[in-house]
């Protein structure tokens, strides 16, 4: 395959919104579920990833996999985001995400480059927090 070849099958790069509420910011994709999001991150390169910790309900009422859940799935299968941030209001959610990324670098078991924040990179227009 010459490089002309390769050019065409470039995987796309997208940024990631993961929240069940939230208006999905422009420039963004959205994903309202952990399912949703694995699609995503297994179908794209993700520049950024911004993530809500409680993700809410499905149909029967069951509490839907959250943010943290993604993480360790992002952990366990080495997906990649070249930056994550954490836009939750949830502040037990926000630091077990963070810590869990933040441990998961140090170990290696996800590339050590990617950047991680532990706040939203929007304005939040649901609380006072940014």
């Amino acid at each position: 395959m010459n490089k002309s070849e390769e050019n065409n099958f470039k995987i796309k790069t997208i940024n990631l919104y993961v929240d069940d509420l939230r208006d999905c910011p422009k420039g963004y994709e959205i994903a309202r579920t952990v399912e949703e999001a694995i699609k995503y991150m297994t179908s794209y390169k993700i520049n950024i990833l911004s993530l809500d910790h409680d993700l809410g309900m499905d149909e029967n009422g069951n509490l839907r996999k959250s943010g943290y859940d993604l993480v360790k799935i992002i952990c366990e299968k080495s997906l990649r985001a070249n930056k994550i941030y954490l836009h939750t209001d949830n502040p037990v959610g926000r630091d077990n995400m963070y810590y869990t990324l933040l441990g998961a670098k140090k170990h290696k078991i996800i590339d050590e480059d990617i950047e991680i924040y532990n706040y939203p990179i929007t304005p939040n227009k649901y609380s006072d927090k940014l």
